[in-house]
């Protein structure tokens, strides 16, 4: 077990400069126009399969960090360059973190190499969880999927909504029903391969920020999908199911599901994210107030402007060490016996919203332009009290994991 330190190490390092060149160099340059585009940026994500960070093997790599930084090193960094542009980028991730939760080492090797492709024929891939009626509340999923023993086959129909990259992608994993009367526990995962007959892409989202990265529905109309397209084999799923069926009948503790499974996985990453737009914003809100001049002075030398800069910048660093912390519990087995994971979530994004409405103050007329990059932060900081659990969400199960009480 990695000893929890606040110091990258010379191989991380270099890693993060790496991607700060990247992020600087490629993504910021382009920000501006994909956002305006509002369409997927294949050419930026082209460039970084050729450089290797769109890959598999780099994912890897910092996902099996034994520090558990590589990932939100990661994430700040890209989403420092901007948040469209690096969710387009890392959105892939959260399927795949699907597949690494609850697929067998076989279906590891087989599905999310076909997520990426490759630096000549790159592919993305969904995570399809939310729908019409079933957001943060997933015992009130309806997509179905039932098992066809005739022909080993599961045949699933619902739709899907909030789907990063749904429609697009080369391989969908989607969350169903198998047993209705089990709640949220009677969910399961799916791969849902290219070209499977029945797969559509629904509505497209036009959205108020991370404008870059394509949100979209997915219609699934008998979808039939091999056994061996249930993540984690039937064998682990009925048992699974046996078991949550004798606890419901003693009243007994609750059993995770696949989508929270997921989720859980991938909160540090999210507050990562919004550690990376927060400081980017305070970063440009710190150089105008520095060379602004009003008064015949920088701003900077107003407590107004100076204390708002400090309390960013306390709030920046704050967010990352529990984005940090609750990282390194996660690759080194620590339970979340405080739902650490979601204190990370919750703190990290609320300061993004924040911190991105303060560099707007600060910058003043400019910051509420598009000639500045703020404005587009704060539209993307939005995104991160939402998706993967909203903040009250976040809260909810703080409280109930400090308390133990069904907390509603």
């Amino acid at each position: 077990m990695a000893e929890f330190t606040m110091e990258l190490n010379d191989e991380q390092k270099e890693v993060r400069d790496w991607l700060h060149g990247f992020a600087a160099d490629v993504i910021r340059p382009a920000a501006a126009e994909w956002d305006e585009r509002e369409e997927t940026p294949w050419p930026v994500i082209q460039e970084a399969a050729k450089v290797g960070i769109y890959s598999l093997d780099f994912y890897a790599q910092q996902y099996f960090d034994a520090t558990g930084l590589g990932i939100p090193m990661t994430m700040e960094e890209l989403f420092w360059g901007d948040a469209g542009i690096a969710l387009s980028i890392v959105g892939t991730g959260l399927a795949a973190v699907g597949v690494l939760a609850n697929g067998t080492e076989e279906q590891i090797g087989t599905w999310i190499p076909q997520m990426y492709g490759d630096a000549n024929d790159v592919k993305v891939a969904a995570f399809c969880s939310s729908e019409p009626d079933a957001g943060s509340d997933v015992a009130s999923l309806r997509t179905r999927a039932v098992y066809d023993e005739a022909k080993d086959e599961w045949v699933i129909n619902g739709t899907k909504t909030w789907a990063t990259n749904g429609g697009i992608a080369n391989v969908h994993v989607v969350v169903a029903v198998v047993d209705p009367e089990l709640g949220s526990k009677g969910h399961a995962s799916f791969i849902v391969p290219p070209g499977t007959k029945g797969l559509a892409q629904g509505q497209k989202f036009k959205k108020h920020g991370i404008r870059a990265s394509h949100t979209a529905e997915v219609i699934l109309d008998n979808v039939r999908v091999p056994g061996s397209c249930l993540l984690g084999g039937k064998e682990k799923l009925d048992a699974r199911l046996a078991r949550a069926r004798e606890k419901a009948r003693k009243g007994g503790e609750r059993v995770k599901n696949a989508a929270m499974a997921t989720f859980e996985a991938s909160r540090p990453a999210v507050g990562a994210m919004a550690v990376g737009t927060a400081r980017a914003a305070y970063e440009v809100a710190l150089e105008y107030a520095q060379t602004r001049e009003q008064f015949g002075r920088p701003i900077i030398d107003n407590q107004g402007v100076a204390f708002q800069l400090a309390d960013m910048r306390t709030s920046i660093d704050a967010a990352r060490l529990l984005v940090w912390r609750a990282s390194w519990m996660a690759i080194n087995g620590k339970p979340f016996t405080a739902a650490e994971g979601s204190m990370s979530k919750l703190f990290a994004s609320e300061t993004a919203k924040k911190v991105t409405a303060q560099a707007i103050q600060i910058l003043g007329g400019n910051g509420y332009t598009r000639e500045y990059p703020v404005e587009r932060m704060h539209r993307d900081s939005a995104i991160y009290t939402i998706f993967e659990g909203t903040s009250e969400i976040q809260r909810l199960v703080i409280a109930r994991t400090l308390s133990g009480m069904p907390i509603r």
